[in-house]
């Protein structure tokens, strides 16, 4: 059974669901960490984390002696979108393959059990499977799995549907977040995607959030040579600024 969140998690989460509402819209004001101590019955070091958090995440911008500030959402928030790899494949007129490394539950660490909100060294789904373009290594996708939000998932077959696709079919996620780097492939990396030490590879590393809990973390590294990330979309309600 999962811990009910943490003080400051409630805190943030209020004013996430604030901003979402548009009670405090873009580049407005929030209250100040007196008033969000006196509405929410939490201790002066709680709001502060739950603002300093919020701040690193980038939904808050914070000014020094004047208060915090709603960050304006940027474009390049809607740069990646969460895409199959095998509709992704299919759509370009290739076939797509699966090869699972390992589908297990494992004793999640005291940084996992923090992560996902778990009690300490709860079990936590992992799984490893290398895709494969018309028989060639494209994606070695590496997920952490909340038992919480996906329970059915070790019984999947990840041959003949995709992590991706099956975790949607439960429930889209509320926040996603997307980090890309670019890397150097370790040897294992190498020879699963057969590849050779001086490749650069794009490794993206997502994480998602279902209910105010973290439902997800996963690691996809493709080699760069054979796979880009990108997209094209519009901009809607944007303005060019003046100078």
């Amino acid at each position: 059974m999962n811990k009910p969140p943490k003080l400051y998690e409630r805190v943030k989460r209020h004013l996430r669901e604030g901003i979402a509402a548009g009670t405090w819209p873009a580049g407005g004001r929030i209250p100040s960490e007196f008033e969000l101590m006196e509405r929410l019955g939490a201790s002066r070091m709680t709001v502060h984390r739950a603002l300093r958090e919020l701040s690193a995440e980038g939904v808050l911008h914070r000014v020094q002696g004047v208060g915090s500030f709603v960050q304006p959402r940027e474009p390049r928030s809607a740069l990646l979108e969460i895409h199959d790899i095998a509709e992704d494949i299919t759509a370009r007129g290739h076939s797509h393959q699966a090869q699972v490394l390992a589908l297990t539950a494992l004793s999640s660490s005291a940084a996992q059990s923090a992560e996902f909100s778990l009690p300490p060294r709860a079990p936590l789904f992992y799984s490893e499977i290398v895709h494969f373009e018309s028989g060639t290594p494209v994606q070695f996708e590496q997920r952490f799995i909340s038992p919480g939000f996906a329970p059915g998932y070790l019984g999947q077959d990840f041959t003949q549907i995709t992590p991706n696709r099956y975790l949607q079919s439960i429930a889209p996620p509320d926040e996603v977040e997307h980090i890309l780097h670019a890397v150097a492939p370790d040897e294992r990396t190498q020879q699963l995607l057969a590849i050779g030490p001086h490749e650069p590879c794009l490794r993206l590393s997502r994480r998602t959030w279902w209910s105010g809990a973290q439902a997800t973390r996963s690691v996809l590294t493709h080699p760069g040579s054979r796979y880009a990330l990108g997209s094209r979309y519009q901009l809607a309600g944007w303005s060019r600024r003046p100078g």
